[in-house]
């Protein structure tokens, strides 16, 4: 015990030291709205069919116009619009029975409104960003004013995730809308106050106080640069959708650690062989690109948090078959590079000019570092390499997604632009395969056919961060790097 004691006694300045400087990181009352800077332009309510959003946009409809099923704080599902739920026939019929919800004017939302928002969004001629994932969907039907079913023709397990992305929230153009879990109060040049919504379906035995104007949450959108000014003056209280391309910012920012949080998001960072002419018309030369570059020196530059990756998938998922890693993988930097340079002096053999390669990057000084190191890489091999931006013509072009469900199908789809014969079939028989177990086999030949085409070259997972106020209890992170504006802290509903 005397041992124990002196220990105790011994560590008390450290530990007090450590409790004064938690404490004044973070000087945010716990009173008042929450102030939110979600990186991108003003946040601004647009049906999904016309396109895709970026991260304002996106987080205002998530909060305006909730889907049958929503995230929560950790990426889970919960209850949106739909109340429960049950899947039967094989998997073939989702029923969703609806709760009591109003639309922003008051209105009831009935399942002839949901019925027609939804098909919407998956009808031929949409934009939305979700579509080439929806093909399972056969139709979607009223069964009761109450009671709506999705039908499919393939079954799907994953489907409820892509239910809870923000671009199938259950949306309504005239006036625009939805039903919550906030009404927008007030809209500025580049911000949106949202106040919470009065929830009809609790128990009217129930008494609840209408909720005053600290429950608010102001959202601004914004460049990372500002985002994070605003964040180390106090002025905010959480900055969400931080990408590689802005993390570098971070390091000029008087921002205490406890406040900078990682994503441990899946989906994709890498490379899309976009022209497969010239060095890149040769799968082996595609196959040395993807050996010659260093990863753990390019997540090095960045976040010792950061994971690399040198395969597809993040794991099995829903393919038959474990992940496939290229036979590179195994070798040691210094191997990889020799045997990148041997395919480089080998298609030099009759040329005169080393191999060029047009790489397209987003703006930013990340996107400069990442460039600056992919260069490094390649041209230890022998190949140059330029910048181009991201809508420029290209041989390579950089992905950065996180993936709005965990099937590998999304993984396949995405990386495959474009790929091999044998690769687009596959994943084509993935798609209409009539059982879950013969599309798991289709997928895993499709894994292992992309793998071997050299068509995608993995770097990384995503990078996604944010600055955290220590006043937003339920904010966690996870693995769709996605964080409702009504789950960030205990007195939001």
């Amino acid at each position: 015990m005397t041992i124990l004691l002196r220990r105790s006694i011994g560590a008390l300045p450290a530990l007090i030291t450590a409790a004064l400087l938690l404490a004044g990181c973070d000087r945010r009352s716990d009173a008042g709205p929450v102030i939110v800077s979600a990186i991108g332009g003003k946040p601004q309510l647009a049906d999904p069919s016309r396109g895709a959003r970026d991260l304002p946009g996106r987080l205002l409809l998530d909060s305006t116009a909730q889907g049958l099923v929503r995230f929560d704080a950790s990426g889970q599902i919960e209850p949106g619009i739909a109340e429960r739920w049950i899947v039967i026939d094989d998997g073939m019929s989702y029923i969703f029975r609806l709760r009591d919800a109003e639309w922003s004017d008051g209105r009831p939302v009935t399942a002839e409104d949901v019925v027609t928002v939804l098909r919407r969004q998956i009808q031929r001629g949409s934009r939305n960003p979700l579509l080439p994932f929806l093909t399972a969907i056969d139709e979607i039907v009223e069964m009761t004013p109450e009671v709506i079913e999705v039908r499919l023709k393939r079954p799907r397990p994953d489907l409820l995730k892509l239910f809870a992305q923000p671009e199938l929230a259950v949306f309504r153009t005239r006036p625009p809308g939805g039903s919550g879990p906030f009404r927008i109060t007030n809209a500025g040049k580049r911000d949106v106050t949202l106040h919470p919504a009065f929830d009809p379906a609790r128990s009217p035995d129930e008494v609840v106080a209408e909720p005053g104007p600290a429950a608010n949450v102001q959202l601004i959108g914004e460049r990372a640069a500002r985002a994070i000014l605003r964040f180390a003056a106090r002025d905010s209280d959480l900055v969400s959708g931080g990408t590689f391309v802005d993390w570098p910012l971070l390091a000029h920012a008087d921002i205490a650690p406890v406040n900078r949080r990682l994503d441990p998001a899946a989906g994709l960072f890498g490379l899309v062989v976009a022209n497969r002419e010239g060095f890149l018309g040769d799968t082996r030369n595609r196959l040395a690109v993807a050996a010659a570059i260093d990863r753990d020196a390019i997540v090095a530059a960045f976040s010792s948090d950061w994971t690399s990756a040198t395969q597809l998938l993040p794991e099995q998922l829903d393919s038959a078959r474990p992940a496939m890693a290229p036979d590179w993988a195994a070798l040691s930097i210094a191997d990889r590079y020799a045997l990148a340079r041997a395919r480089v002096d080998e298609w030099r053999a009759d040329k005169t000019d080393p191999p060029r390669l047009r790489i397209a990057m987003p703006t930013g000084p990340g996107a400069t570092i990442l460039y600056g190191m992919i260069g490094a890489s390649l041209h230890r091999v022998g190949i140059d390499t330029v910048r181009v931006a991201l809508d420029a013509d290209t041989d390579l072009r950089l992905i950065d997604a996180v993936a709005p469900y965990d099937s590998a199908r999304w993984y396949l789809g995405t990386a495959c632009s474009p790929c091999g014969e044998a690769t687009l079939a596959a994943i084509e028989a993935a798609r209409d395969a009539p059982s879950t177990a013969l599309r798991a086999r289709h997928l895993a030949e499709a894994d292992a056919a992309l793998a071997a085409d050299g068509a995608f070259i993995p770097i990384a997972r995503p990078l996604r961060w944010s600055l955290v106020a220590l006043r937003l209890r339920q904010w966690q992170g996870n693995s769709r790097a996605w964080h409702p504006l009504n789950h960030l802290r205990n007195d939001t509903n």
